[in-house]
């Protein structure tokens, strides 16, 4: 218990250092990927930036805008960055439940389960999407930043003969997220929509196009499908899904609003909330970790849930006027240091900020009030049960 104490205690004495360091995915990178549909993004108007080693659109109008289109109605992101392979075999189980922390032995060929690759060191190598696509086949989903990392992370523990096949280069991936969602995609196919639960999903036709994966996930809290589908028949599908939401005003929407989006849900973002040396039950991940079987460095989370905590990972508001940002300081009114924010921005529901930070467990009951250091002032905020909205 000492060592792990000590280990956590010396981690949260550096936070205020750390997460100023950490490489945001928002810089540039020498060489670009493009998704298929650039093109596309740029004839509408988007702002493109790099963004995990992609030209990805930030925009098309404005973050707040598009923010409440997906809120209140419906709103299309492409998300093509992102990774995904397939594990493929008898033994595809089993090198699944070693890399990963939720138990997919619960999986049936049609669930999704959201899971984390813990490291050998008490951190978090990603978070991923975990998909039973076949009795004998899975579909990872991973972070676009940690594609060739999470790729020969998994190689390297693939003891079990397990084909493996990244198509990430070879997939695009729209996320149609929000209340208005079904009623827009219902008009593609002849899938009963209502009937794929949250976390579930199922292969079939839509606007024409056979065998698209079409789940019912998203990184929004607002309800709606993630549809994966061949590069070739992306732009079949893109302009399928504009059309049919004519009459719902769908909206394009960039990555500023799917952060603020997962922000006011509390969900983590991997690079700001969690990393390399964040832990799973550190950053309120219990109920992904689940020790009904081994995997990587389990029996040492285990002893670090069982001992306790010294940090957590909590949601907080502002209680006065301020916009709480990406490695600032919390602290007490004195302006001791008892953590630092992970994630942060202006909520356009809420219409105040809101974030997400590591504090000393002390300072992690829900109510508890303490100080954002912004510039030359510290502004007070309080602790929020998530999610914000």
């Amino acid at each position: 218990f000492c060592e792990i104490a000590k280990a956590t205690y010396l981690r949260f004495a550096t936070y205020s250092f750390k997460f100023v360091s950490i490489p945001s995915p928002m810089e540039t990178t020498t060489e670009l990927k493009s998704v298929s549909l650039e093109s596309t993004h740029q004839a509408l108007g988007a702002k493109m930036v790099p963004f995990a080693g992609y030209l990805m659109p930030l925009q098309y109008s404005t973050v707040i805008t598009e923010h409440l289109a997906v809120r209140n109605g419906v709103g299309i992101f492409d998300v093509s960055h992102m990774g995904e392979f397939f594990l493929i075999g008898p033994k595809a189980i089993d090198l699944v439940q070693k890399i990963s922390s939720n138990d997919a032995s619960k999986l049936k060929v049609g669930d999704a389960q959201y899971a984390c690759m813990p490291n050998a060191t008490g951190g978090i190598v990603d978070d991923l999407l975990i998909y039973r696509t076949a009795p004998e086949e899975y579909l990872l989903v991973v972070n676009a930043s940690n594609i060739e990392k999470d790729w020969n992370w998994i190689q390297s523990h693939n003891e079990f003969g397990v084909e493996m096949r990244n198509v990430s280069d070879n997939c695009s991936l729209f996320a149609v997220q929000g209340p208005l969602a079904t009623q827009v995609l219902q008009k593609l196919t002849k899938v009963d929509l209502s009937t794929i639960a949250y976390y579930h999903f199922t292969i079939d036709a839509i606007a024409g196009i056979e065998k698209v994966i079409i789940s019912a996930t998203g990184y929004t809290g607002s309800g709606g499908f993630e549809l994966y589908v061949p590069n070739e028949q992306a732009k079949q599908l893109w302009e399928a899904i504009m059309e049919a939401g004519k009459a719902e005003n769908i909206q394009p929407i960039g990555l500023g609003a799917r952060d603020t989006l997962r922000l006011e849900k509390g969900f983590c973002l991997y690079g700001n909330d969690i990393d390399d040396t964040t832990s799973p039950i550190e950053a309120g991940l219990s109920w992904i970790t689940k020790f009904t079987k081994p995997f990587v460095n389990s029996a040492a989370l285990l002893a670090q849930k069982e001992a306790g905590v010294l940090i957590k990972l909590v949601g907080f508001e502002m209680v006065e006027r301020g916009i709480p940002r990406q490695g600032y300081t919390i602290c007490k009114e004195d302006g001791e240091a008892i953590g630092a924010v992970t994630s942060g921005s202006q909520s356009p529901v809420l219409e105040k900020g809101i974030g997400l930070g590591y504090v000393a467990t002390e300072f992690a009951k829900s109510g508890t009030e303490f100080f954002i250091q912004i510039r030359k002032k510290r502004v007070k905020a309080v602790v929020r049960k998530l999610p914000f909205v």
